[in-house]
């Protein structure tokens, strides 16, 4: 699952690596109203077999792509590949490892558990510390990177979750969600080439803060 918002510069070897990796995979795109090339490119790409491409006419955020692309999936395991190039398509095996031997529904990889990475903002650290710190109070998980854009799920597990998020709420809304449905889940280890705001990095400390208030809305309302 690829949701793709203003990302020319990186959506043609995201889709390249994405399509090397071995094993049999279906890969849906959908562009959340990009108006930097990025949906002309897409129209104008040659066929694919293994890639569907859908597209949202204005921009409405990562949540909502999610949700569209979630209602497109034929699959028994869903990937979510953000297309900036942060995530690596290589730890695939890493992340549905679990699920595939039966050990979990869903599986977060994180970019704390000593993979390599890029060293960029300590305050961005900080405020994904305390976000993680916040949500395991609320859902009695003991994740180390809640905020993480990898995650993987048995996709039987996603038509159980009514995701409510547009946004970047996404990500604290389907932990909160996988922790009331009593969900199997496990953290892995990833590698995490993280990009700074002249490369193209979207998310804000206001992001940080709506996900602050999203972990206190869906602790408390269901």
């Amino acid at each position: 699952m690829v949701p793709v918002y203003n990302e020319l510069a990186t959506i043609e070897e995201i889709l390249d690596k994405t399509g090397r990796v071995s094993g049999e995979k279906e890969i849906i795109v959908v562009d959340d109203g990009s108006t930097d090339g990025t949906r002309n490119w897409l129209e104008k790409m040659p066929p694919r077999k293994d890639v569907t491409v859908l597209f949202h006419e204005t921009n409405k955020g990562k949540g909502a792509a999610l949700k569209t692309g979630f209602q497109h999936v034929s699959g028994d395991i869903v990937i979510v590949q953000d297309a900036d190039l942060e995530y690596d398509p290589q730890d695939y095996k890493v992340l549905t490892g679990p699920i595939e031997d039966g050990r979990a529904d869903a599986v977060f990889g994180s970019r704390f558990l000593g993979g390599p990475h890029r060293v960029l903002f300590f305050w961005h650290y900080v405020g994904n510390k305390a976000l993680t710190l916040l949500s395991n109070m609320f859902t009695n998980l003991n994740l180390s990177d809640m905020e993480t854009g990898y995650k993987a799920f048995r996709s039987g597990i996603l038509q159980d979750l009514d995701i409510k998020s547009n946004r970047f709420g996404f990500e604290p809304e389907i932990t909160a969600k996988l922790a009331r449905l009593k969900c199997r889940i496990y953290e892995v280890p990833i590698s995490y080439s993280g990009r700074g705001y002249e490369e193209g990095k979207k998310i804000t400390w206001r992001d940080g803060a709506a996900a602050f208030f999203h972990i206190i809305r869906f602790k408390f309302f269901k």
